[in-house]
């Protein structure tokens, strides 16, 4: 069983940043972080495959949004600038301890956090 806890999320005025964090309780082969609007399906934002670091990128997110990984922390983060409206969800942090066939795909994920909260103002 892999515990993560999320830390980070508040509001921001579009244009702004804010950083997500994510102590997982023990390594896996993928961590990532997915979002959830009201009234929409949660989507990927960015995964890492933790053996060599490999990313990958909603392409909602690309240019914007950086996830990184604290080996010795065993911590992921999320980096997100240049923050706009429509990036405003709950964030989760979530990891899956196989190999998996498609990236960033909640389905894929077997271990979750509990979310936090991202308000953007516009």
């Amino acid at each position: 069983q892999v515990q993560l806890v999320e830390s980070g999320g508040g509001s921001v005025q579009a244009g702004g940043s804010l950083r997500l964090s994510c102590a997982a309780s023990a390594r896996t082969y993928y961590m990532g972080w997915f979002r959830q609007a009201p009234g929409k399906e949660r989507e990927g934002v960015a995964d890492i495959y933790t053996p060599i670091s490999s990313t990958d990128y909603a392409d909602s997110v690309k240019g914007r949004f950086t996830i990184s990984l604290d080996n010795a922390k065993n911590t992921l983060y999320l980096q997100m600038n240049s923050l706009k409206f429509e990036d405003t969800a709950m964030y989760y942090c979530a990891a899956a301890d196989r190999l998996i066939t498609r990236r960033l795909r909640a389905a894929e994920y077997n271990y979750w956090g509990q979310g936090a909260q991202v308000t953007v103002s516009s």
